[in-house]
């Protein structure tokens, strides 16, 4: 059966031998148009793989998605002993036939293919991870030096002492300088210098060229990671110099090499630390940028990506209010990350989301001056401003306790999806700075106003209903078929969204002040408000739209399209990617059940 597509997802990830054996026990099934291949419920004895025709995914009166040339179906009847949906023919269909025995033979075998079978999203999602950390790897090594933050060069003349060089150093931040003595071009460390004071007793004054040495090992801006790591073993050298058009440039050294891999997130933090003017963070924040897609193409965990990430955007936040906020603002004020950033799961930079709030009167003046600085300083960096006006800039945003207080209030009073929309969007606010205390106090008072309104958390929760969860379907699988329109999905309203806000009312309504999503539903599955298993498969669908939506983000970034970032394209992922993303759409469907019943959605 030569005709098999083994390169085709999941079957890629087999050896050749196990191919082979999948090849030699496999048959053709062939079905009528409106013919039930497998009943929902009903266990099967073979994979089914499409060759030609169409089979429509049926969950009662619905169809989430049509399967066409190359996808597979059903892992939960063979494995699991049940299909979740009616799978029935479409058109005339012939499909290959995997019996179940074989398949169960190789997913004892073959953890990587055992993957796509298994019932829990998150499992799919790590073995997928594991894959691209492999491959994200090798694509490190053949990383030029050119993309590599490396140290400028800093020349001395040969002349200088060697307490002027250390000056030098520390002025500079740097611990390696290039001499320049007459024709001859040597390098001094930090380790040179101590050694010629302490063990060859120089003195202070002796001129920098006796401490250094002119046998500089080099490599060029076009080479590669690898050849740098090659050099450096066969020299036993920590750094080494970079050559551009014959002039030395600057030093590459192996804690640099070592934030390719790590992803810098060890080194950004000291250069936000160190940072001396805006300009400065300003190169931190592009550092912060580039490590998201170093992580992401070296396999990193999408939530552990968006951890790191907040944590330094968090820091990156901190200093920028610290840098442009008067004295009298950073007294009284408590800085808030909202949105994406306040519930730590942000990874590349969107729209700008946060707010101070003062506890105590300050100057007029003081407070315009801080609104333009720090929203301006955001402004630079690339932070793209919000929509909605929720920044600092903005005075709704930025005003005291007490007045912010009666703004929720009078939110609350209103009760209109404008103003439902702005307390979602405070319950995800995180202080990074100032006493946190102030931010406790306003969400206890909201709270307070929310505790027991049931009407009101009703109107709350049916923001879940702003956008709808697609089918991927007929109509859209058509249409891109004979090229008529994209067949494409916005992945932050279709996911993202419904079971960020569903599990935030449940969380207000119980009175759980975590924001991040993760750490709500642990909450809510303590307190009784969602099923554990459930809680599981909530969070997987999150981290399965959160690494969809990271891989449309820095596609839009490579193209220059910023207003695509949630557009996943379908026709742009695999098979195996296919069935995760129906099962996470699944998780949202339920979850929009639940949310409907327990607020009584249907009377609005």
């Amino acid at each position: 059966m030569q005709g098999f597509d083994t390169a085709n997802p999941p079957f890629d990830r087999l050896t050749h031998q196990e191919s082979e054996e999948l090849r030699a026990g496999l048959d053709i099934g062939y079905f009528a148009p409106g013919e039930m291949i497998i009943a929902q419920g009903r266990s099967s004895d073979t994979l089914h793989v499409v060759i030609k025709g169409s089979v429509e995914v049926r969950d009662g009166n619905t169809i989430p998605t049509v399967l066409g040339p190359k996808d597979s179906f059903d892992s939960r009847a063979l494995v699991h002993g049940a299909a979740g949906e009616n799978f029935v023919a479409a058109e005339e269909t012939l499909c290959h036939l995997i019996p179940r025995h074989i398949v169960l033979d190789l997913i004892r075998r073959n953890a990587a293919f055992a993957a796509f079978f298994y019932a829990d999203v998150s499992r799919k999602l790590d073995a997928f991870a594991q894959q691209r950390k492999a491959e994200g790897m090798d694509s490190v090594l053949r990383t030029r030096v050119c993309d590599v933050r490396y140290r400028a060069a800093v020349y001395v003349d040969g002349g200088i002492s060697i307490e002027q060089a250390g000056h030098c150093m520390r002025d500079n931040d740097i611990n390696a300088l290039f001499v320049r003595d007459g024709p001859r071009i040597g390098v001094v460390t930090g380790m040179n210098l101590s050694k010629a004071v302490v063990l060859l007793r120089r003195p202070l004054e002796a001129p920098v060229r006796e401490a250094c040495h002119f046998d500089v090992v080099s490599v060029d801006l076009d080479d590669f990671v690898f050849e740098a790591l090659l050099l450096m073993t066969k020299h036993d050298k920590r750094r080494l110099a970079i050559r551009s058009n014959g002039d030395y440039v600057g030093f590459l050294e192996d804690i640099d090499i070592l934030g390719l891999f790590a992803g810098n997130s060890q080194l950004i933090p000291g250069r936000i630390d160190r940072a001396r003017s805006i300009d400065d963070l300003a190169t931190a924040a592009q550092d912060i940028e580039a490590q998201v897609e170093r992580l992401h193409r070296q396999g990193v965990k999408v939530d552990v990506i968006a951890e790191m990430t907040s944590d330094l955007n968090r820091r990156l936040f901190k200093r920028v209010f610290e840098m442009s906020a008067p004295p009298t603002i950073r007294e009284a004020g408590c800085l808030l990350l909202m949105g994406s950033e306040g519930r730590g799961e942000q990874t590349v930079r969107t729209d700008q989301d946060n707010a101070i709030l003062l506890d105590r009167e300050v100057p007029v003046s003081d407070l315009a001056r801080f609104r333009e600085a720090f929203s301006g300083a955001l402004d630079r960096f690339g932070f793209p401003p919000c929509p909605g006006n929720v920044m600092v800039r903005n005075p709704v945003w930025s005003q005291s306790l007490d007045d912010f207080i009666r703004q929720l209030k009078a939110w609350v009073l209103r009760g209109d999806a404008e103003a439902m929309m702005n307390i979602a969007i405070f319950l995800d606010a995180e202080a990074v700075a100032g006493p946190a205390d102030i931010l406790t106090r306003a969400k206890e008072a909201l709270f307070a106003l929310m505790r027991g309104e049931a009407a009101l958390l009703a109107r709350f929760a049916s923001l879940i209903e702003t956008f709808a969860t697609p089918n991927l379907g007929v109509l859209s699988t058509i249409m891109a078929t004979v090229g008529a329109g994209p067949d494409e999905i916005n992945i932050k309203k279709a996911g993202t969204f419904p079971i960020v806000h569903g599990v935030r009312t449940l969380a207000i309504d119980k009175g759980i002040l975590e924001t991040p999503t993760a750490a709500r539903i642990e909450a809510l599955v303590r307190a009784g408000s969602l099923e554990p298993t459930f809680g599981r498969e909530l969070t997987s669908a999150l981290h399965v739209f959160m690494e969809f939506r990271l891989r449309s983000q820095l596609l839009a970034l490579h193209k220059g399209e910023l207003g695509s970032e949630a557009m996943l394209r379908l026709d742009r992922i695999t098979t195996v990617e296919r069935d995760i993303l129906r099962d996470a759409l699944r998780v949202v469907r339920q979850f929009r059940e639940l949310i409907r019943s327990r607020y009584n959605l249907g009377a609005f």
